[in-house]
């Protein structure tokens, strides 16, 4: 009887909605070779088995999702939606990422369009209360060149973006000046990674700084 009435009441219980769907959205385009792409992968991999970003990621109920981008009409989901519901489920998802296979051989810049493309995937998680895209990228658009449109689009439809801008080493900043003028949304930021070797870290913070926005 105890056991039932115990039954009883966790089935009662709401479950706990989405607080963030994340689209974590990479740039596969020339510029990025195979050693690159690996180090991608793998540091994605590395700052999703974080402990802080894992307890983050499952305390928000997060919906995860990778999509893998270059040139114009190449963009593509390589791992879908999948929530956060448990240590098992990121450290599972962490894994698929690491050995997800790379999308398109490389082709040219077409950062607009690959936005634009991450905006029509939140239409699967409809009751994420933020949605935000997670971008990074070693290069200015240099086609398609539709950059700000999808900005103004994912603003319009109350979509954060967020970038990672991965500069060769030295002292100029283009690539994040770059995304900061013609990619960020407002109140969306941009971080940037001192070469691939730095991607791994620098995405662990990223993440840690995202999803540190309050539930409510």
């Amino acid at each position: 009887m105890l056991r039932a009435m115990v039954l009883s009441c966790l089935t009662a219980l709401p479950a706990m909605s989405c607080e963030t769907a994340l689209v974590l959205s990479i740039d596969v385009s020339g510029s990025i070779d195979a050693a690159d792409y690996r180090l991608q992968a793998e540091g994605l991999a590395f700052a999703l088995s974080d402990p802080a970003v894992a307890e983050a990621l499952v305390r928000g109920q997060v919906a995860l999702s990778v999509v893998q981008w270059s040139g114009p009409g190449q963009q593509a989901v390589t791992l879908d939606w999948q929530r956060m519901l448990s240590p098992e489920a990121v450290a599972a998802f962490a894994t698929r990422a690491a050995a997800m296979p790379r999308a398109f051989k490389g082709s040219d810049t077409a950062v607009g369009q690959s936005l634009a493309f991450a905006l029509d995937q939140f239409a699967a998680v409809p009751d994420c209360r933020r949605r935000v895209v997670d971008i990074s990228g070693d290069g200015q658009e240099n086609a398609g060149f539709t950059d700000a449109e999808a900005r103004a689009a994912a603003e319009d439809a109350g979509v954060t973006v967020n970038a990672i801008a991965i500069e060769e080493p030295g002292p100029a900043f283009p690539v994040t000046g770059y995304y900061r003028a013609w990619v960020v949304t407002r109140g969306g930021f941009v971080v940037t990674a001192r070469g691939l070797e730095d991607y791994a870290e620098t995405l662990r913070l990223k993440l840690l700084r995202e999803l540190a926005d309050p539930i409510g």
